[in-house]
């Protein structure tokens, strides 16, 4: 039976910045924080929409997050696939370890060339029928997969619907070491009209936002990995439900800035499929991810600035759509990854 945790209503607190390491302050403000104050003090229309429980986006973020767009559609405008990239192909798909800082878009737009270049049968292909089976942020690398014809992509979109495909991620975090080994976190998810991704509690699925959207549930099971280094880097398993810790989220966390903050890594494995669903339950459990400024991640780290963050889409697997056969496909680790287990070993 899984054992279920309230956490209490703290009131947060988050300076702008703290040396040696730069956070982007909770307390900074943002247009949509006068619609929540409305949905907590009117008696108008607003009184009956959920409030989020996660912060609104750091003011500072705006302009790193600029920046680095207009970094990365350079970088992506030039980007092309080699065979280092591709991790799996078979007649039906083909998978690819996507770099961090290049756009899905450019990625997908890069296969037929890719095909082409070392598979003469492609030429044959119907090259205009490639889809993204799945989705990764800009600054998430890791494994991508593309279907080869309209009947494929239908099928995956539906395993993806269904949850039937299993994803797991690693992600470099700064914050103080959590007690817990393994949790899963339930909560809501879900933005008012041209707002940002907010937590929202488990209460309020289902209800309704402003601007005609609703309140989902978003659930990840997380685990440590390593903190400060120490820690064993082992493989991903099948996870028995009744085993684990589960926290549902129904207020605010507590996260306390003035503590000694850890470099922690932790691998998630993603039970629902929502937007920056991974970074927003890290943020919320008080490891942001490190360069992640639109959910508190440090953006600058024992001298250097981070300019995307460090989360690695490192699994995916699911039975293939044709063949029925079971297919897991892993993308090696990033460098940051690598340096920390590299140095474990040391």
């Amino acid at each position: 039976m899984a054992r279920v945790l309230h956490l209490p209503s703290i009131t947060l607190l988050f300076p702008p910045f703290c040396k040696p390491l730069r956070f982007l302050s909770m307390a900074s403000t943002s247009p949509l924080d006068s619609t929540e104050n409305q949905s907590r003090n009117d008696s108008g229309s607003f009184t009956n929409y959920p409030v989020p429980i996660s912060p609104p986006l750091p003011s500072l973020s705006k302009n790193i997050e600029l920046n680095r767009a207009l970094t990365a559609s350079s970088k992506s405008a030039l980007f092309s696939l080699s065979r280092t990239h591709v991790l799996y192909e078979d007649h039906w798909l083909i998978a690819v370890n996507k770099p961090q800082g290049i756009y899905c878009e450019n990625v997908l737009s890069a296969v037929p060339s890719l095909l082409m270049g070392y598979n003469e049968s492609a030429m044959g292909e119907n090259l205009g029928e490639l889809h993204l089976a799945n989705r990764l942020d800009r600054d998430t690398s890791g494994v991508m997969l593309i279907t080869k014809s309209h009947k494929i992509a239908a099928k995956l979109v539906k395993a993806f619907t269904d949850h039937k495909v299993r994803k797991t991620y690693i992600a470099f975090s700064i914050g103080q070491a959590p007690k817990w080994e393994n949790i899963t976190i339930k909560s809501g998810h879900g933005r008012s009209k041209h707002g940002a991704w907010r937590v929202y509690a488990a209460s309020d699925v289902g209800r309704s936002l402003p601007g005609g959207s609703v309140v989902r549930d978003m659930e990840t099971f997380v685990e440590v990995l390593s903190v400060n280094g120490k820690g064993v880097f082992k493989e991903f398993s099948d996870l028995r439900k009744d085993e684990e810790e589960a926290m549902v989220v129904e207020e605010k966390s507590e996260i306390d800035t003035d503590v000694k903050k850890d470099e922690i890594v932790v691998r998630a494995y993603p039970r629902s499929g929502r937007t920056h669903q991974i970074r927003l339950h890290c943020q919320y459990l008080g490891i942001p991810i490190i360069g992640d400024v639109k959910y508190e991640g440090v953006y600058e780290w024992k001298g250097r600035t981070f300019e995307g963050h460090e989360l690695h889409a490192e699994s995916l697997s699911f039975e293939h759509p044709v063949t029925g056969e079971a297919v897991l496909i892993q993308a090696p680790l990033p460098s940051w990854a690598c340096q920390v287990f590299h140095g474990q070993a040391d």
